[in-house]
């Protein structure tokens, strides 16, 4: 192991122990809110690179195929996780991490969680038109349990904005 942490045998295709640790923290992260392997994957080798990678870099390292690495890098950039840089001579786009995390959580709660929110609550409203269709015995252990539901959305709802307000600096 060299000074930098990085494996002496480290080349293309090769993962330093760095990289490992990283690329398993951002998977155990990104599968909590539901994301893809993959993009913890390419998230987590992009948050410890030093310099930006290609995708078939990415590809190659974490041994992942076009079509994972081309809808992760799409998913991260479209929450604001990653970014392409510009490299001078090159034709093919290169990736960084954006290393500001809160950026990615608020859009990632503003694109992903409140859209899903939403939907449950409309969902909610559709199972107590079905709980009305019940035996009164049935209908009321049904609504005791949609109440409880609507509880739990109605209170994810009201800490959206401190989480938000929490994230943003």
């Amino acid at each position: 192991m060299s000074s930098t942490g990085e494996s002496v045998t480290e080349g293309k295709g090769r993962l330093s122990e760095l990289d490992i640790e990283a690329i398993e923290m951002f998977i155990n992260f990104f599968k909590l809110i539901g994301l893809p392997k993959s993009v913890g994957e390419i998230y987590g080798l992009l948050f410890v690179a030093t310099r930006p990678l290609a995708m078939d870099d990415l590809m190659e390292r974490l041994q992942i195929s076009l079509g994972a690495a081309s809808q992760g890098l799409k998913l991260l950039r479209a929450v604001g996780a990653v970014k392409v840089v510009y490299t001078p001579g090159e034709r093919r786009d290169r990736y960084v991490a954006d290393l500001e995390l809160s950026r990615f959580a608020s859009s990632f709660i503003k694109e992903e969680l409140r859209p899903r929110l939403e939907r449950s609550l409309q969902r909610i409203e559709r199972m107590e038109g079905l709980a009305e269709a019940m035996s009164p015995k049935e209908r009321k252990a049904a609504f005791e349990r949609i109440d409880r539901l609507k509880h739990w959305m109605e209170k994810g709802q009201k800490m959206m904005p401190w989480i938000l307000k929490f994230l943003v600096r």
